[in-house]
């Protein structure tokens, strides 16, 4: 094959020396994309001039920070999306934003292949290869490190003979993935799940045993979205940044969990999130106090499978589109303000208020005001019963 990759380019050690191997192997030029979703670390201007110096005819830096934050990270707090109830999608949600940077980078340089950096054991090559083809299935994909098994040692190797600028000599124990909306972290000696993480491992979150003063703040939401804290105006970006920085001193956001993955595997997974769970925390209180009972219900259905869709790689499904379309209108109600008190790796909620309440304190108090007819509650027992009693006499009366 003699033709344009584009590459999806982190700038480590995988995919810096996947843009030599992919021309070797395939006599392709190799165009690197490196996407900004908020991970920080390394200048984004020198991985591109690394791209370059491994071998890539072209290299672009897409900052996508302020779309990932709107279009992604927004949609997951409205849906309150957790996998197995813990896990913020932090990499599902930052996989399909790089998916539609690589296929338009592919249209615009006329590339038909597109490169990805996973193995063959995790969600992301799914996640990667499911969304380029569903929107461009003209494109192709392949992925080095798992197509043509690609070991860390002959990374190294390759590496060092072509003289690569990358330091292939510090490894770390972990693989880590990060962005705005969190960090994880795997491998190593977490791979024994009777380990407990070290306290070096987190960099998103201080210690949440420190003793320190606990930090008080008030998130405005607006149809779900955040829209001010303590009373200043801030961007869905602002305010992960914001609540990163605040909820991350206090050690919020720690998640050490056991989790399915797509391909059959239970893998071990360390988390940290300090923004994500502290808005999540917010958000999900204020549809309690907004949200009818029944939609309620169900809304927290729709937000299981949401997060699954999401988590499986298939956020370009008709599904999650429709299940969005949900989840958007249960947040028409959703404006109000959530106070919460975090402190000791907690959030704990303190006040709501709403323009939008169901709390009606007349008929929640048991004092003076109540506007509860208690009268009606004895007709509503015998009605509500009668179905079980009905049953049950029924078992009785055939049993004996």
């Amino acid at each position: 094959m003699s033709d344009r990759v584009v590459l999806a380019f982190s700038g480590g050690l995988d995919t810096s020396v996947a843009i030599g191997w992919i021309k070797e192997a395939t006599g392709a030029e190799v165009i690197a994309l490196a996407v900004d979703v908020g991970q920080g670390g390394e200048d984004m201007d020198v991985i591109r001039e690394r791209a370059l110096a491994c071998g890539a005819v072209e290299a672009e830096v897409a900052d996508v920070r302020d779309e990932f934050a709107d279009d992604y990270c927004l949609p997951a707090l409205k849906a309150d999306a957790l996998y197995m109830d813990r896990y913020p999608l932090v990499s599902a949600l930052s996989r399909p934003i790089i998916v539609k940077h690589l296929v338009a980078a592919a249209h615009k340089h006329n590339a038909s292949v597109v490169a990805h950096g996973c193995t063959g054991k995790g969600n992301d090559q799914v996640r990667f290869e499911v969304g380029i083809r569903a929107l461009s299935p003209d494109l192709s994909c392949i992925a080095p490190v798992r197509d043509l098994a690609l070991t860390r040692d002959k990374a190294i190797e390759f590496a060092e003979r072509e003289g690569l600028p990358i330091d292939v000599t510090k490894k770390s124990p972990y693989s880590i993935d990060q962005n705005v909306w969190g960090r994880a972290v795997e491998t190593g000696f977490l791979e024994d799940i009777w380990n407990g993480p070290s306290e070096e491992l987190y960099t998103y979150t201080q210690n949440p045993a420190t003793p320190r003063e606990p930090d008080e703040v008030t998130i405005t939401f607006d149809k779900g979205v955040p829209v001010a804290i303590d009373g200043e105006k801030v961007s869905m970006l602002q305010a992960i940044e914001v609540l990163n920085e605040r909820a991350g001193g206090q050690g919020v956001g720690r998640i050490d969990t056991v989790e399915d993955r797509l391909v059959g595997i239970k893998s071990r997974e360390i988390y940290e999130s300090p923004g994500a769970m502290a808005l999540i925390a917010a958000h999900s209180e204020l549809l309690h106090v907004t949200t009818e009972r029944e939609l309620l219900r169900y809304f927290r259905g729709v937000s299981q499978r949401w997060g699954e869709l999401v988590y499986d790689g298939l956020w370009f499904s008709p599904l999650r589109k429709v299940l969005s379309t949900v989840v958007d209108e249960v947040n028409e109600a959703a404006s109000g303000e959530i106070r919460m008190v975090m402190h000791a790796g907690k959030a704990t909620v303190t006040g709501r208020r709403s323009e939008a309440s169901l709390y009606d304190y007349g008929l929640a108090t048991y004092d003076s005001g109540d506007t509860f007819d208690q009268s009606l509650a004895h007709g509503f027992i015998e009605l509500w019963g009668l179905p079980s009693r009905m049953a049950h006499a029924r078992d009785n009366r055939i049993n004996g």
